[in-house]
């Protein structure tokens, strides 16, 4: 045959080769950019809060601290990088200026910074310290600046965007490349008694400016949203799709439940990223040296942040000197420990995968490609089958207790439900049914033993297009001891462990199986540090340390009749139960300010109180802005402090402990509610008042 025959009957045979190729799914929706997925992939990263307020004991200063205040005697930022990689986190990201307006480097548009603190006698920069550190240790640098600058006397004017705009060209264009610029939304009084109309397109034009890939957060994006608040829980329904046209920032926002679950077949891609502290707070304080959050606590966020297709920015302050306290950084390497053991080994890893259908029969689509450990290849279906099973053969029965599901996102988000089953020997069983996938669904469950594993797609807005299916077996935690205090002073502590024993200590030190056993009800109503840990079989097995810290009781103490206050119900307030909550009057024409009155019973010296918020989920009635008086008569009031406000308590409605200027003596004190959380509101509530006198 002729050379050119030859060569026309290779070209045909190509083409029809060619044209028999299946083509790939078209990106459905919204889609992210490259950015966003590799922000997406970096999963888990630290957030620093460090400033003043780790020095004043404040979540939000107010801008009028002396800055020789802040003065870290250790500061040593290469020992937060080398905590963060050893965590296994890929990027550090620092409240280089918060609300109080002090800036962690020199800056040239304010007088509020490290050169005007006492640290390195004012020739310090933490941002460059930190940058270099990161890329030392081979982590992503990020930072937040807050707009709100309670210090600068050109904030609430126009010209204050201008100055902003130059604080973000100075930050941005010094300390090399930033992965994520944060921005809050907070927006509070400006010098003139304005609220700061910022100029978020200027703003936003000066990062693209400097970090063109850089990943903006703020509550609408565009590069990833807040997801509605500071307790580390996204939605278990997580759209990573959300709308925002005529929306804003801070009040403007999209409601809690929009951010928090996203927007199905939303205009623009806005993935998740859940912001939460290890400790009560953001800010450093010594008091919560002993509140880090326990392992099962962590472990519970990672699966409904990370598990629910959202990125994980876990804070850990710096402390006063200047370090990561051993606390934390203890917890973090127990942390990373178990996340490690938790998905060390993919049982379906190179596993048999079988489904119902897969796209045009084309190998490039196969469901094996779920079981390859490779995130770029991925199964898919024809574009009209919506509907679809798949099944991991692990080859004998099997413990399990997690199974990972991930779509290919750069394709677009489209599973909108889904359930899991498995294998009982004679027919499958369901072990779970949810919505969303997104780039990564966890499900956690209690540990069976299958040789099967099926995955139906139950509805897809398109053709499901997953990239992987892994199965694994991770340590289960003993549940910790939960310990409870009533209004008469006596301690409790209760376990959801079958036939635990549980040992206690009052002085301080760590439970053994030597310690005092729990057996009933113990007093403690002056106060004390209890600390209980749960054992089973002979001590083979233990649950967390667990502490709760406890100032006086209220065994004495009592409502007082006041206007507008129904007594009864405010007693709600007093009954060391934090499910059962106060509202002061809501009828028609009520307004506030309300207040509580409570006889202690007796005359004590306070160093503070406590307000605890209500913990139902549900923000009405929080107080933001309050007054606090203490008598001991119940007619001559002393005002402790005026026109205060709980500084970030709509965003993280943890307990309040709020320490005097001075101690001071008094058997009666005064709350006074004068405005809410919400806007508008014309009522009060709280769960808890309490003092401190310790």
């Amino acid at each position: 045959m002729p050379k050119l025959s030859l060569l026309v009957l290779f070209l045909l045979n190509a083409c029809y080769v060619m044209a028999q190729k299946t083509a790939p799914p078209t990106p459905y929706g919204a889609i992210p950019s490259p950015q966003q997925v590799a922000w997406q992939q970096m999963e888990y990263y630290m957030f620093i809060h460090f400033g003043p307020n780790t020095f004043t004991n404040k979540e939000w200063g107010h801008g009028d601290e002396d800055p020789k205040v802040f003065n870290p005697t250790k500061l040593d930022a290469r020992q937060w990088a080398r905590t963060a990689k050893a965590a296994g986190m890929k990027a550090i990201i620092i409240t280089a200026k918060h609300h109080d307006g002090f800036c962690l480097w020199p800056s040239k548009f304010s007088t509020h910074t490290v050169r005007e603190s006492a640290w390195k006698d004012g020739k310090g920069d933490v941002l460059r310290e930190l940058s270099n550190a990161c890329k030392e240790y081979g982590l992503k640098f990020g930072v937040y600046l807050s707009p709100w600058d309670r210090n600068h006397p050109a904030y609430g004017t126009p010209e204050y965007n201008q100055i902003f705009a130059k604080t973000l060209d100075e930050v941005l264009s010094s300390y090399g490349n930033v992965f994520e610029q944060w921005f809050d939304g907070a927006n509070g009084e400006g010098a003139n008694g304005k609220k700061q109309e910022y100029d978020w397109p200027l703003f936003r034009s000066v990062v693209f400016k400097h970090q063109p890939k850089a990943i903006i957060f703020s509550d609408i994006g565009p590069g990833c949203r807040w997801m509605g608040n500071e307790s580390g829980i996204a939605g278990e329904t997580n759209w990573s799709t959300l709308n925002t046209d005529g929306f804003g920032m801070g009040h403007n926002a999209p409601p809690t439940q929009v951010l928090n679950q996203g927007n199905e077949n939303g205009k623009y891609w806005i993935p998740a990223e859940v912001d939460v502290s290890i400790r009560p707070g953001w800010f450093y304080s010594p008091d919560t040296d002993t509140r880090v959050k326990t392992l099962t606590h962590l472990q519970k966020i990672y699966y409904s942040s990370i598990g629910r297709n959202s990125n994980l920015l876990l804070n850990v302050p710096v402390s006063r000197e200047g370090l990561i306290h051993p606390n934390d950084s203890t917890r973090l390497m127990e942390f990373r420990k178990l996340v490690d053991e938790s998905f060390k080994t993919n049982l379906a890893l190179g596993k048999t995968v079988t489904a119902s259908a897969f796209r045009g029969n084309d190998k490039q689509f196969n469901p094996k490609n779920l079981s390859d450990g490779k995130y770029d290849t991925y199964w898919a279906t024809d574009d009209a089958v919506r509907q679809a099973s798949l099944v991991v053969d692990l080859g004998k029965p099997t413990e399990i207790n997690r199974v990972v599901l991930q779509e290919y996102i750069p394709l677009g988000q489209r599973v909108k439900a889904f359930k899991v089953e498995a294998w009982n020997g004679s027919k499958f069983e369901t072990i779970d049914q949810q919505t969303t996938i997104g780039y990564k669904r966890i499900l956690a469950f209690p540990t069976l033993k299958t040789a099967k594993v099926r995955v139906t797609i139950l509805e897809a807005n398109a053709c499901p297009v997953l990239s992987e299916l892994a199965i694994y077996k991770a340590p289960e935690l003993l549940a910790n001891p939960e310990i409870a205090r009533s209004k008469q002073g006596m301690v409790s502590i209760s376990s959801e462990v079958t036939d635990p024993v549980i040992r206690y200590t009052t002085d301080g030190s760590e439970p053994t199986l030597a310690s005092t056993r729990y057996t009933a009800p113990f007093e403690l109503a002056k106060g004390g540090t209890v600390k209980a840990k749960a054992f089973i079989k002979n001590g083979a097995e233990s649950s967390e340390t667990i502490l709760a810290a406890f100032d006086l009781a209220p065994t004495k103490w009592s409502l007082v009749a006041t206007p507008g206050t129904d007594k009864a119900a405010a007693e709600r307030a007093i009954d060391s139960n934090p499910k059962t909550i106060w509202q002061s009057n809501r009828k028609e024409g009520a307004k506030l300010p309300s207040e509580l009155v409570i006889n202690l019973g007796e005359t004590l010296t306070l160093s503070g109180f406590t307000y605890t918020p209500r913990q139902d989920g549900n923000q009405g009635g929080t107080i933001y802005q309050y007054s606090f008086y203490v008598s001991e008569n119940g007619s001559d009031w002393t005002p402790m402090l005026e026109n205060s406000t709980f500084g970030n308590i709509k965003n993280n409605p943890i307990k309040q402990e709020v320490k005097f200027s001075k101690a001071a003596k008094a058997q009666f004190i005064k709350l006074v509610a004068l405005s809410t959380v919400n806007e508008n509101e014309n009522w009060a509530s709280a769960a808890e008042i309490g003092v401190l006198t310790q």
